[in-house]
């Protein structure tokens, strides 16, 4: 997509350069998808293996596993009557990591805060 340089300040590039990564994150911006990346994080399974996993229908998964092969995430290899559907992006789990640590840490520092206000209230 872009060097790691070049994208360590998004702020530096024209808009024209920033819209493929913001039509990436809204790639991700769907629960159903990323449950779906999820049950790809362990290795390819097709679209039965995917309804399974994650509870969704077959015309849901399977619009979403469209979405993610479209933006280069996953990749569809046909096997007999099948086709199996495997992560060709793992950077996708690295982010959801970072995202998650971040969302993690701010709600750690709300529950600080809301503890010393609850003590200054009582106190």
């Amino acid at each position: 997509m872009f060097e790691s340089k070049r994208c360590s300040n998004p702020m530096t590039l024209p808009p024209s350069a920033l819209a493929p990564i913001a039509d990436y994150f809204k790639v991700l911006s769907e629960t159903s998808r990323l449950q779906v990346l999820c049950t790809l994080k362990d290795g390819s399974k097709n679209v039965t293996e995917i309804m399974e996993a994650t509870g969704l229908g077959q015309a849901n998964v399977s619009k979403h596993l469209k979405i993610l092969a479209q933006a280069g995430i996953v990749s569809r290899t046909p096997q007999g009557v099948s086709a199996y559907y495997e992560i060709i992006e793992p950077l996708i789990f690295e982010l959801c990591e970072l995202v998650g640590d971040r969302l993690s840490k701010r709600l750690a520092d709300q529950s600080q805060q809301l503890k010393q206000l609850e003590a200054l209230r009582q106190g």
